[in-house]
Formats: C-alpha cells, sequence, structure tokens
C-alpha cells in the first residue's frame, strides 16, 4: 500500500520554492521549527544516553526524516552528528533541499520516495521523524505501521501531528489559514486531523510503545513556541520505541 495521497502531494510541491523563506508560505513552520527540535534532540538524548552539551551527541545515529521538505529539520540535526536520509513523495521539494544542504556545507541523503519504498528495501534507522505528516498520508495507520517497520529495536519514532478539536478548527484553520493567512487555504482539513488517543492506537498496533505525549503550544502574546506536558488540544508531539 502507499500512503501518498496525490491531492496532498501537489499542495505542498506548489510551494517547493519557498521552503527556506521564513517569512513565506512556511513561516509559521520556521517558528515552530525550534520547538520541535528541542523536543526531538530531547528524546534522542535520552533514548541514546547522549549529551546535548556537547559538539555532535548524535554522531553515529541513523536518521530518516519522512516528509523532509526543503530540510528544516534534517540540517540541524546533521549538524548534531546524525547520519540523516531525507524523503519526501513531492519530488520539487528534493532540489530544493539538496541545494540548500551543498551550499551549507552539509552531506545529507535526499531522495524522492515514499516511506513504503525504503521499509521494502529492508532500511532501518535508530531515529524516524514523522513530522506534520500523518494528518497528509491516505492511510494514517498504514503509515504508522510503515514507519514501525523502519525503526530498528530500540530505536525512536517521533510523530507530530494535529488534534481534532474545536480549538484546532479555530486556530490552525481559521485563524492560520482564513485570517492571518499564515498558510494558504486548504493547507490543513479538519477532519483528517488525529486525536491523540487515536493515534496512541495506531501505535500501540505495532511494535511500537508510546512513552511519551507533549503539545507544542504558541503564545500570540510572546509570539512563541513552547512545549507543554498538558495541552495537547492543537499540535502535539508523541515520541515511541521500538521492542
Amino acid at each position: 500500500m502507499s500512503s501518498i495521497d496525490q491531492t496532498e502531494i501537489d499542495k505542498f510541491s506548489a510551494m517547493a520554492a519557498e521552503w527556506w523563506d521564513p517569512t513565506g508560505k512556511f513561516k509559521p513552520l520556521h517558528e515552530m521549527n525550534p520547538c520541535r527540535l528541542d523536543y526531538i534532540t530531547r528524546q534522542i538524548a535520552a533514548q541514546f544516553g547522549r549529551d546535548l552539551k556537547t559538539d555532535r551527541p548524535f554522531e553515529g545515529l541513523s536518521l530518516l526524516d519522512v516528509g523532509c521538505g526543503g530540510g528544516l529539520l534534517a540540517e540541524p540535526m546533521t549538524r548534531l552528528g546524525a547520519r540523516v536520509t531525507g524523503i519526501d513523495a513531492a519530488e520539487r521539494n528534493i532540489p530544493v533541499a539538496q541545494t540548500h544542504a551543498a551550499e551549507q556545507g552539509l552531506d545529507i541523503e535526499y531522495r524522492a520516495a515514499t516511506a513504503e519504498t525504503l521499509a521494502d528495501e529492508g532500511a532501518a534507522f535508530d531515529g524516524v521523524l514523522a513530522m506534520e505528516i500523518v494528518e497528509h498520508v491516505a492511510d494514517p495507520a498504514e503509515f504508522i505501521a510503515t514507519c514501525d517497520r523502519l525503526t530498528k529495536p530500540g530505536g525512536l519514532l517521533i510523530c507530530s501531528t494535529l488534534n481534532r478539536t474545536t480549538k484546532s478548527f479555530a486556530l490552525a484553520i481559521v485563524g492560520a489559514e482564513w485570517v492571518l493567512g499564515w498558510l494558504p487555504r486548504g493547507t490543513h482539513d479538519w477532519n483528517r486531523f488525529i486525536t491523540p488517543d487515536e493515534l496512541r492506537q495506531m501505535i500501540d498496533s505495532t511494535d511500537l510503545t508510546c512513552v511519551d505525549r507533549t503539545g507544542m503550544v504558541f503564545n500570540p502574546v510572546a509570539w512563541r513556541w513552547s512545549l507543554s506536558d498538558r495541552d495537547l488540544s492543537v499540535n502535539y508531539v508523541t515520541g515511541s520505541v521500538k521492542s
């Protein structure tokens, strides 16, 4: 089976050239990125016993960034020492990511491919990142199962998405798309948002065990994102370990 939903792929292909413009269509992702990286690095460090105070704490670890876009996560993870593979089903994203990585002097393997393709090839990684993608795939449960196949025993899957609540509709769609214009209208479909319990059920159906669920909360007064162990009502992220 394929996780591809061509309509969703077309949406992001049309915006490919803007990945590295912090004031463009991906401005919200640029602003969220420090919060995402805070969570990701903490989880990886805890799972593999790494010291984040060292220069390259993730040296020797292999990471897969599924739906890598222009490389907003792949590049900082590479700088932290990880050996990163980035894949995206939207082929137009890959040259953008490759060019930017080359300009930064970073060695990242980028491929226009699906998670299923790599899983069928027998690839497996210490860590798999599936950030802001599960709400865009054709079959979320099947996608999580594929991510399980791509995670080595003892490895870590980190997955973020949007909760399906009245608040998420008001903020992520009405606010971000209709009123503020942070994202093009139609970027998200509220009906495809996934509750934390639904995501956990998908994870529990695999060899993964969910060990953490944390909210990512935007403060419009301070104009910054932060992690919250209480508020999962809009954006949230999970960490799961492969047995």
